[in-house]
């Protein structure tokens, strides 16, 4: 992706407001970052055009829904060839329960994060990634007991607040 239009304060701090308040409506956006709202939307479409803001969504209590279990698995590839990361990212992208997944540095390959039904739906679903040959040597889980918090936004003042 080309990179966007630089950015100023007034954009960085659309940017915060809008990730913590996705359905603020723009004249309550203005307020807050100190503009009118006709030049606000016209900022947060350009921030829409250029690719800073890739969508708009809400955040869930799975735990309303019912019981789940979030496990962080710790992977190591047998191989290490560019077509082995290609081919194991491709696969698992399809499987809904992995929610998040992250090249690593270190002592494994890839950390990934696994909201299931219970352990024995986690268990199913490693199983059948190591039948399925997705090229994992070897495997650790992490069966998340407690989240006491989990933040849905980024530090964008923090990161890039004095960059502009």
């Amino acid at each position: 992706m080309l990179p966007g239009p630089k950015l100023d304060r007034i954009d960085l701090k659309i940017l915060a407001k809008l990730q913590q308040a996705g359905r603020v409506t723009n004249v309550e956006l203005a307020d807050a970052v100190g503009l009118s709202p006709s030049p606000c939307l016209t900022r947060v479409k350009r921030l829409e055009q250029a690719g800073y803001i890739t969508g708009y969504g809400a955040h869930l209590n799975l735990g309303k829904l019912g019981e789940f279990l979030t496990v962080f698995t710790e992977v190591t590839l047998s191989e290490h060839r560019r077509g082995d990361f290609s081919r194991f990212e491709s696969r698992i992208v399809k499987l809904d329960e992995i929610v998040e997944c992250h090249l690593v540095s270190g002592g494994y390959d890839y950390l990934l994060k696994f909201v299931t039904r219970g352990v024995s739906h986690y268990q199913s679903i490693i199983e059948g990634m190591l039948e399925s040959d997705y090229g994992i040597e070897k495997y650790f889980s992490y069966v998340v007991i407690k989240s006491p918090f989990i933040k849905h936004h980024f530090p964008i003042q923090s990161l890039f607040g004095n960059s502009v």
